[in-house]
């Protein structure tokens, strides 16, 4: 992942324009080897095909990554899930000619933004794949899409790829490689989990590269950079060209927006809490307040998008009575939304929450609409509890207590 500092202006424009963010990883891939160009002529080939990509999280953070244009009609840009990450827009970078010479120089993009920049809006993602497509207002004439090749590549095949790593000055980098391997791979990352065809190479490529095309002999994309090996050197993998087919030709789901936004958009006031969660101190018609966390992340399997809010009730060395299990159980089966757990932490406490599990695609009127109903169930509990003693070790806050909690 590259990230970088926005200078005064830059941040203006940006927030201007929209709200971003992205990290970035790698690069890389196969081909086939009949009638096959030269690396230079690969490169000039894909490279009017290939985009920088910036995507901003926060008020002075921006992330950067490669993707690639395939679809003139659709104005469409193919990339990583986790370049896009939680933004939901994106500014997007065609290569430019100076003097008949492509501009590679990556502060002479920063200092043209609205000269240069296309304004992208992220329209699908699939976690699984690691791969998200960015719709353009408009696409520059000379921008050519790429052509998806008909068959994957071979171990063993030359591939060639472009990237733009955050740690040169440069852009649109050439490097090349050889097909180690493919096979389907299903593993976690630091972007969530996936499980997708994998053309491993041999190949150089830094943070940065994450989305770059990665093309045969033809010029034929073939795959798009994902991830390096943090244990091998020159290990990296890519997203197969198959995969590409089925998200792109599949049908499309849109992706939740990040938590801090949906609360912004439902005019929700909260607090950022100490373990990285949203906290709201919702009132209560009884004037008390009751504290409400949404997750910061949203969990998902498959297609399905959740994201959870809860309430803490009650943290207590003593276990739950049979009679308020049973309450709870009671509960469980008539709440409209979410239900109680019960939770034993390692100090030995038992802690009582209130959680409920939201489509995470739902408007944010329905998030604002949760946040209440949790507020109330768990207060209502609360206010039952209250006689109740609950006990709390000097050493550990309830804040403590939640963070090591959350912390599962």
């Amino acid at each position: 992942m590259f990230r970088c500092r926005l200078t005064r202006t830059l941040r203006i424009v940006f927030h201007r324009w929209m709200s971003l963010l992205c990290p970035a990883v790698l690069l890389m891939l196969a081909s086939p080897a009949s009638n096959a160009m030269a690396g230079g002529e690969t490169y000039q080939k894909a490279l009017p095909s290939t985009v920088w990509i910036i995507t901003a999280n926060g008020e002075d953070q921006t992330s950067t990554g490669t993707g690639v244009f395939i679809d003139k009609d659709r104005k469409l840009v193919l990339t990583n899930a986790h370049v896009v990450g939680d933004s939901r827009t994106a500014v997007v970078f065609f290569p430019e000619k100076k003097n008949g010479e492509t501009m590679v120089k990556r502060k002479e993009y920063l200092d043209s933004v609205l000269k240069l920049a296309q304004p992208g809006r992220i329209i699908a993602v699939d976690r699984r794949r690691d791969l998200a497509l960015i719709e353009l207002a408009e696409v520059p004439e000379r921008a050519e899409p790429i052509t998806l090749a008909e068959t994957s590549v071979s171990v063993g095949d030359s591939v060639d790829l472009i990237g733009n790593p955050g740690g040169s000055d440069v852009l649109w980098v050439y490097t090349s490689g050889t097909v180690r391997s493919i096979y389907q791979k299903k593993f976690k990352s630091d972007h969530g989990e996936h499980d997708f065809r994998v053309v491993e190479t041999q190949t150089p490529i830094k943070p940065g590269d994450s989305g770059g095309p990665v093309v045969n002999q033809n010029g034929e994309l073939i795959a798009i950079a994902q991830s390096f090996s943090p244990s091998q050197n020159l290990v990296s993998y890519c997203v197969d060209v198959q995969e590409i087919k089925g998200f792109v030709n599949g049908p499309w789901k849109a992706a939740p927006l990040g938590t801090k936004a949906v609360l912004k958009n439902a005019e929700v006031d909260f607090e950022l809490h100490s373990t990285g969660h949203y906290e709201i101190k919702q009132k209560l018609s009884s004037g008390a307040i009751q504290s409400v966390f949404v997750a910061k992340d949203t969990e998902y399997f498959k297609r399905a998008d959740v994201r959870r809010v809860w309430s803490l009730v009650s943290v207590s060395r003593d276990e739950p009575s049979t009679e308020l299990m049973m309450r709870l159980m009671r509960q469980n089966s008539a709440t409209k939304i979410g239900g109680w757990v019960v939770e034993k932490n390692g100090n030995g406490e038992f802690l009582i929450l209130y959680v409920a599990k939201l489509d995470a695609t739902a408007p944010d009127e329905a998030v604002a609409a949760s946040i209440d109903y949790v507020a109330r169930i768990a207060g209502a509990m609360s206010k039952q509890l209250k006689s109740q003693a609950t006990q709390v070790t000097p050493a550990e806050t309830p804040t403590q207590t939640l963070a090591s909690w959350l912390a599962k």
